[in-house]
């Protein structure tokens, strides 16, 4: 049937009611006590969690599909189904402390997008899809972004069934065991397009008071692990200028990694999370740290640059502290700037409804940077209350999800055809 039969497609609007239901009737899945969501990969909340996925998912009159590392693909058929799918999706796993939201939105949105043009009795040119990737989180298995990495060729099929959990559990017996090992072959040259819808993760929107966040790319990644060897002693008979204090150097170490991150501000990100004292008795001075240094920028030749300056600036404090620093990369994602037609249609379609919008670069890792590899790629980001993520008590505005919806709507029928 033709949309200009019923309204024009300016008008087209989801219904937020029907989203927020689903998104509180998925958050009941591994609900936790203080309102979150505890659903790990691959566990039985989360077969649960991928039922009530495939439930909508038909009932929006899809197919399904299951692919050898688990991820789910629903399709909804075009007039040409030999075309590129616009695709839409996110994922369903959750932190052991997670909310109701992160990635949960990114696949709703994209079931709600569907029953919104199956209403209205839209039939698009292209096929549409709505996709679960598997473990993005990363919480019970590694590495993060698992299903989408695979999918993209990232990692070699085998090597991703062959990880284990800490009961030594693989992948491959968890997909099992939860009946979600595929067979279905899904090629990635078959996406025309890839949209991301997803809550913030961080306090920029709600700070600006903005409703859209049109994201331009992702910042790149590089992580390290940090011993720094000194030597345990007594903490009452040896003379300050005798020790040799792997805490004090790790002190140090820490306003290194967090003055770097502000001399190349805006975009530059520089934290340590992680940090393992030992002997970490009151009074030794401590002899060996273990941490984690994680630097993020929006160019590789910044993240470069911070990451010679700390091996520059690591053996100056080394030498002053007479301890011995040894750095190894563990994580590298270069950045990735989103497509720039995709991003001109989240924007468009903000502008169209009437929502406030603004340019943000995403900090954080998401599917859309493993599918920005083989597709163009896109997100739309909505406000989460203070800017809190990955904590039981993550919060949206039903109505800001709404309005992300209704951008994704419009963004992906600009790009489908109708």
């Amino acid at each position: 049937m033709s949309v200009t039969a019923l309204a024009p497609l300016t008008d087209l609007r989801v219904n937020g009611e029907r989203l927020w239901r689903s998104l509180m009737e998925l958050a009941k899945i591994g609900a936790t006590k203080k309102g979150g969501v505890c659903r790990l990969a691959l566990t039985d909340l989360d077969r649960q969690g991928r039922d009530y996925f495939v439930s909508q998912a038909k009932a929006a009159g899809c197919t399904i599909r299951i692919d050898a590392v688990g991820n789910i693909f629903a399709r909804r058929a075009g007039r040409n189904n030999h075309l590129p799918a616009v695709m839409t999706g996110s994922h369903i796993d959750t932190q052991p402390t997670g909310g109701k939201f992160d990635g949960n939105y990114g696949v709703l949105a994209g079931i709600e997008v569907l029953h919104t043009l199956n209403d209205a009795g839209i039939e698009t040119e292209a096929p549409l899809e709505v996709v679960v990737w598997t473990n993005e989180e990363g919480s019970r298995f590694v590495p993060v972004m698992m299903g989408s990495g695979a999918f993209i060729g990232e990692f070699e099929t085998d090597f991703i069934l062959a990880q284990k959990d800490r009961d030594g559990i693989s992948v491959g017996e968890a997909l099992k065991s939860i009946g979600y090992h595929g067979q279905d072959r899904i090629d990635p040259k078959n996406i025309g397009a890839y949209f991301e819808a997803h809550i913030e993760q961080g306090p920029v929107l709600e700070a600006n008071d903005i409703t859209i966040g049109v994201v331009t790319g992702a910042l790149g990644q590089r992580w390290f692990d940090v011993v720094i060897t000194g030597s345990e002693a007594h903490a009452g008979p040896t003379p300050m200028a005798l020790r040799q204090d792997a805490l004090l150097a790790a002190s140090h170490m820490i306003q290194l990694v967090n003055q770097t991150a502000l001399d190349h501000a805006p975009n530059a990100r520089g934290t340590v999370g992680m940090l393992d004292n030992y002997p970490n008795s009151r009074n030794v001075i401590p002899g060996t740290v273990k941490m984690s240094v994680d630097f993020r920028a929006d160019s590789d030749d910044i993240l470069t640059r911070m990451v010679e300056n700390l091996h520059a600036k690591a053996q100056e404090i080394a030498k002053q502290g007479k301890v011995k620093i040894d750095i190894t990369q563990v994580v590298y994602f270069p950045p990735q700037a989103f497509a720039k037609e995709l991003v001109n249609a989240v924007r468009h379609g903000a502008k169209n409804i009437g929502l406030s919008e603004m340019n943000v670069v995403s900090g954080a890792g998401h599917d859309a940077v493993y599918l920005a590899r083989v597709a163009p790629t896109a997100m739309i980001f909505v406000p989460c209350k203070d800017g809190i993520s990955h904590n039981e008590i993550e919060d949206a505005k039903p109505e800001h999800l709404e309005a992300g919806c209704n951008v994704l709507l419009h963004a992906m029928l600009e790009r489908a055809g109708t």
